[in-house]
This record gives structure tokens, C-alpha cells and sequence, in this order.
């Protein structure tokens, strides 16, 4: 698989961070919508490591992007947005993170439990079923439980969605397991929200209320720490922006305010 698609015409000055990580394509259709006025980027994260994830970003945005570029980071993207920034602060023009995980431990402890909740119990009792064959390590293959159980949640995640399809090109287990277990960590012992000291650009958050993500996760912990910071919060929305009825109008006017 190529790690790398490209919307509208050079100079390519914004790249979509998809969530995940290893859930890559889902950035499409912001993407797409974006393209009308800007050349965009869309990595798609190959590396199986968070340093081999970093250095893969910087590999794709100085080959193809107008440095400095604004990264718009989704979800997982977000963070892994606000880590490049952190290290490579002269390639980033403006950082835009879109339903962020939370930044710090304290607020991560109810998100699983929260999205479950809101599933089915038919839908729960699956999400729990796999899981349990997740944590299995007598299970090779888990890349289609992957894929099903991220359905699942996304079904958790919208508030009133529209019809539409999923972008997802490609689920990896491995990738997910791999980062995750690195990214965490990092939540864990402070050091991801300490990166932020190191962040030069503008940052802006945008979050739904209806995200099982904790906006307080967010907006609270980079308020201590970043010297420009803004969080928008988008009424009526869960945590893809960009297919809620009521916010996706709302969700595009706003990014295309901050690319302006």
C-alpha cells in the first residue's frame, strides 16, 4: 500500500492526520472537501512503530508539502499531530486537532465503558466478544475483528450521522497494537503533554460535545500548556465532525476559516 494520497493541485499546504492508528483512509472526505481550495495532503501511516510513524511524516510532508503546512489531526491523528509539531516545529504552520484523545490520564478511564453504553445490547455483547478474542494471543489474524469492532464503535461515536460510507482503506492490528501501547504510555507518564512546551504554532482544538473523548481532556490540559490555544466545541456532535448532520456545515466553515 502507498502511504501517501494527494487532493487538488500543488502547492500542497494542509495534510489530514488519520485516526486510528491503523485505521488509514478515513480522512477522505475532509480531504476531498478541502481540495476546492487547497492542494491536500493525506498520509497514509504505514510504520508499525510511533518513531517509524514520526519519521514517515516528516519523510512524505518535506518530499510533497509547502513547508511549513497545517496538519489537521484526527482522533489518534491528533495526537500524533501534536507530537510531530512538538519535534518538528518549523514544519508546521498551524495545528488543528479534531475529537482528540484526552492528554492526560485522568480523563481516558471512562471512554470505553462510555461508548458501550451507548451500543446496542446486541452491539455490546459483540464489542465484548471481541475484545475477549483481541486480548487473545492465540489468535494470528485480528484484523477483521479490528475492523468490525472500530464499526461498532463508530455506531457508539455520532450523534445524528448522515448516510454515508466508510473511507477506511485498511485495518492493522499490529500497527494499532504497536503504537497505542507506546502512545499511552506516554499519556501515562506526563511526557505527551509535556511535548506541548515545544509547540511553536497556533493550535486549535475542535471537539464535539457528544464525543465519548472527554472535551475537558482536551481543552483543559493544552490551556496549561500551550502559549496559543483555542477550543471550539461543536453542539449536536460526536466524534467524526465531518458526518454529523447538524455540525458537519459548521465543522467545514470552521476549517476552512483557520486555512484562510
Amino acid at each position: 500500500m502507498k502511504n501517501l494520497r494527494k487532493y487538488g493541485r500543488a502547492p500542497y499546504m494542509v495534510a489530514v492526520i488519520h485516526g486510528g492508528p491503523g485505521a488509514c483512509g478515513e480522512m477522505a472526505p475532509v480531504a476531498r472537501e478541502l481540495a476546492y481550495r487547497w492542494g491536500v495532503l493525506e498520509p497514509l501511516q504505514t510504520a508499525i512503530s510511533l518513531e517509524g510513524l514520526i519519521k514517515e511524516l516528516k519523510t512524505v510532508l518535506e518530499k510533497n508539502g509547502d513547508i511549513p503546512v497545517t496538519l489537521i489531526g484526527f482522533s489518534w491523528g491528533a495526537w500524533l499531530s501534536f507530537i510531530f509539531a512538538a519535534k518538528y516545529p518549523s514544519l508546521v504552520k498551524k495545528l488543528i486537532l479534531v475529537g482528540s484523545g484526552p492528554y492526560e490520564e485522568k480523563y481516558a478511564t471512562r471512554i470505553l465503558r462510555t461508548r458501550l453504553n451507548r451500543l446496542s445490547l446486541k452491539d455490546r455483547t459483540e464489542a465484548e466478544s471481541i475484545i475477549e478474542l483481541l486480548n487473545n494471543p492465540a489468535v494470528e489474524d485480528k484484523n477483521t475483528a479490528f475492523a468490525q469492532f472500530g464499526v461498532l464503535l463508530s455506531k457508539a461515536d455520532t450523534y445524528d450521522p448522515i448516510v454515508h460510507k466508510s473511507e477506511v482503506i485498511n485495518c492493522s492490528y499490529d500497527i494499532y497494537q504497536s503504537v497505542w501501547k507506546d502512545a499511552t504510555e506516554m499519556r501515562r507518564n506526563g511526557e505527551l503533554l509535556k511535548l506541548g512546551q515545544h509547540i511553536k504554532c497556533p493550535v486549535v482544538a475542535i471537539h464535539g460535545n457528544y464525543d465519548p473523548h472527554p472535551p475537558q481532556g482536551v481543552q483543559k490540559p493544552l490551556s496549561t500548556i500551550l502559549k496559543n490555544f483555542r477550543f471550539i466545541m461543536l453542539k449536536n456532535c460526536g466524534h467524526r465532525p465531518w458526518i454529523e448532520r447538524t455540525a458537519k456545515d459548521r465543522f467545514y466553515e470552521i476549517l476552512k476559516e483557520e486555512l484562510s
